[in-house]
């Protein structure tokens, strides 16, 4: 428990250190566009892949399990709805990303504390936390803009595996779509998904910077980041539901 908390204070602390001392913008630029690059666009692949058949097994599931013919088809569109925006695009691909983007992150930043490169910024008077992990945040502002796309992809894949699948119609599943449509709960999943951004970015730069030894211990970093990475967003998802959807 006592291990747990100083963590706890080491990673407010180090959240505290990466805004002091910032670097030159027109360095801090070049950083930010290429975690962009490497972050963001890098992800749209598998994002986009993972979201579209998902919607379409949601979507399947949802129609296999409508055996009632008093029971109206248009609920497989509602179902793939409710399902992609309210958790499935941001709490589940968060934690798809916290095993790509935090494997990245980590295993990055740990390779440079083993070849001692943190070492020579802070000898060359540069604010190595700054350097790293600043970037990295600003990098996941664009976040939402993914999980924007999740959600399009999964209700399009759940769209066609209705419709060509022979479960529905195109005219019931829109009008699944619109029923009972809260505008909310698209605010409360881009809430979520800054929360998630925040933690995807900062959790694996912590387990990268404050890790010890060679590169076996970069592999361990990696998979202990992931795991409290994702522990994280899990507790975030229940705590930011309870807020924000509970009457």
């Amino acid at each position: 428990m006592l291990k747990m908390l100083t963590h706890i204070g080491k990673y407010f602390l180090m959240l505290k250190e990466v805004f002091n001392k910032p670097l030159k913008w027109s360095a801090m630029r070049t950083l930010i566009f290429k975690e962009i690059d490497d972050l963001i666009i890098g992800s749209l692949g598998i994002v986009a892949f993972i979201s579209f058949f998902v919607g379409g097994v949601v979507a399947i599931q949802t129609a296999l399990n409508l055996t009632n013919p008093l029971i109206p088809k248009y609920l497989i569109g509602f179902a793939t709805r409710q399902s992609v925006i309210l958790e499935f695009a941001p709490t589940f691909i968060s934690i798809i990303m916290a095993g790509k983007m935090g494997s990245f992150i980590t295993s990055s930043i740990g390779t440079m504390r083993v070849t001692e490169q943190i070492d020579a910024l802070e000898v060359m008077g540069v604010n190595s936390l700054n350097y790293l992990v600043f970037p990295k945040i600003i990098a996941l502002l664009l976040y939402p803009f993914v999980i924007g796309i999740s959600m399009f992809l999964g209700i399009l894949g759940g769209w066609m595996a209705g419709v060509y699948g022979g479960f529905t119609s195109s005219d019931e599943f829109i009008m699944g779509l619109q029923t009972e449509f809260i505008p909310f709960h698209i605010a409360y999943a881009f809430i979520k998904t800054m929360i998630f951004a925040i933690i995807l970015a900062t959790i694996p730069s912590y387990h990268g910077y404050y890790m010890k030894g060679g590169a076996l211990e970069v592999g361990k970093a990696s998979t202990v980041s992931f795991v409290w990475s994702s522990v994280a967003i899990i507790l975030a998802n229940y705590i930011l539901t309870q807020l924000l959807l509970s009457k």
